[in-house]
């Protein structure tokens, strides 16, 4: 049996047409076939079909995807490239995690074993952090955001108690340490427009959405049902993170239960939710937004235009010529691909800039967390949709 174990019917669905290509990151930037799905889905049927090694070459054209998923709406014939690609990254870890670099190693270990899955710890990390950034003694290629005490200080609080509101805001790990003022903002629009939002209760430290993409998928389903568990019930699961709010809505797949695919049928992104809500008032404000697509929400939930619903009646929204290309943040990605995801980035700047016109200044919306760090390190003003919509309020 091959190591890659891949569903054969999604590996043999790709007729290599190439209508994938203009909508592949690492494609665009390399010119690369092996930078592309359609190549990736090669080397996956040489390994799996063929009997080719799954050696360092095959792990680096693996491990190069970004993982955006902007090949899928674009395959005529609904190549699962998604699920293939975590698929490849499971093997991959089960087969060579021990042949990398002792320093990816420990950091994988002490950032998805140790740290995300314990939210107390990732919080007082974040707090050494943000007293080192005020000390100066945080390095910037380390790529943090600020981090701000004051925010970390005050507990998050919702109007109902778990488990006894209409429903529930998802606040996860990385985003509810270093954008803490995201979900108060999420939390007072949900408010505003007649909701009686509840967080979720214990087990909600992380979606595993990181994990998965890391092929670790023993953890992405350990944390996956402490998710499913911490809000009980049918009140609709709302997640201002469109890489959580994907990875949630996969759950049912991801664990293969009745109750895992009850609960996933109940996620909404943030957006999503709120243009179903008919009571929200909010007063034009005569500015223009630039929208960043976040690729989880364009590509995997297929929810990207209820961010510009959501904010047209107090924004202007703008959008970039590039047909929703990746940003390249992708989780982790940035980390570990440092190079490809600057290049990457540095397109989805020029197409901000570009739409911006003779704004020197532009502010640019996205509804994910990873994008709006990656492009905040480039200099533009990043806002999610929650924090613009906070500030229109007709309070």
């Amino acid at each position: 049996m091959s190591p890659l174990a891949l569903d054969e019917d999604e590996l043999v669905a790709c007729v290599a047409c190439g209508l994938c290509l203009p909508h592949c990151p690492t494609y665009r930037v390399t010119g690369l076939e092996t930078a592309s799905p359609r190549g990736r889905i090669a080397a996956m049927q040489a390994v799996q079909l063929g009997g080719a090694p799954m050696d360092a070459t095959f792990e680096r054209y693996m491990e190069e995807c970004v993982q955006c998923r902007g090949c899928e709406p674009a395959c005529p014939s609904s190549v699962q490239f998604g699920h293939l690609m975590e698929g490849a990254r499971e093997a991959l870890h089960d087969e060579r995690r021990r042949e990398r670099p002792w320093p990816r190693r420990l950091a994988e270990w002490l950032g998805l074993r140790l740290v995300l899955p314990r939210h107390w710890l990732l919080i007082l990390l974040s707090i050494f952090a943000g007293v080192g950034q005020r000390l100066h003694l945080v390095p910037s290629r380390l790529g943090l955001p600020p981090i701000s005490l004051r925010s970390l200080r005050s507990r998050l609080r919702a109007p109902a108690a778990a488990g006894t509101g209409d429903v529930y805001l998802f606040t996860g790990c990385v985003m509810d340490a270093w954008q803490r003022e995201t979900h108060r903002a999420a939390l007072r629009v949900m408010e505003a427009a007649g909701a009686s939002p509840a967080l979720a209760g214990s087990g909600s430290d992380c979606c595993g959405a990181l994990h998965a993409h890391a092929g670790r998928m023993h953890e992405a389903r350990r944390l996956a049902r402490r998710v499913v568990a911490s809000m009980p019930g049918d009140a609709p699961v709302v997640v201002d993170s469109a890489g959580c709010g994907a990875a949630m809505k996969g759950y049912g797949r991801l664990l293969g239960t009745p109750d895992a695919a009850a609960f996933a049928a109940r996620v909404r992104d943030f957006s999503e939710w709120l243009i179903e809500q008919p009571d929200l008032a909010l007063r034009p404000t005569g500015r223009a937004v630039i929208v960043q697509d976040a690729c989880h929400l364009r590509h995997v939930q297929r929810a990207a235009p209820s961010v510009r619903t959501a904010l047209a009646p107090a924004y202007r929204t703008v959008d970039t010529d590039d047909d929703g290309l990746c940003c390249g943040a992708g989780g982790a990605y940035s980390v570990l691909q440092p190079g490809l995801a600057s290049e990457i980035r540095d397109r989805k700047v020029a197409a901000i800039r570009q739409a911006a016109g003779d704004d020197p200044a532009p502010v640019v919306v996205s509804a994910n967390p990873g994008c709006a760090m990656h492009l905040a390190a480039a200099g533009l003003d990043v806002r999610h949709p929650a924090d613009l919509l906070a500030d229109a309020l007709d309070d």
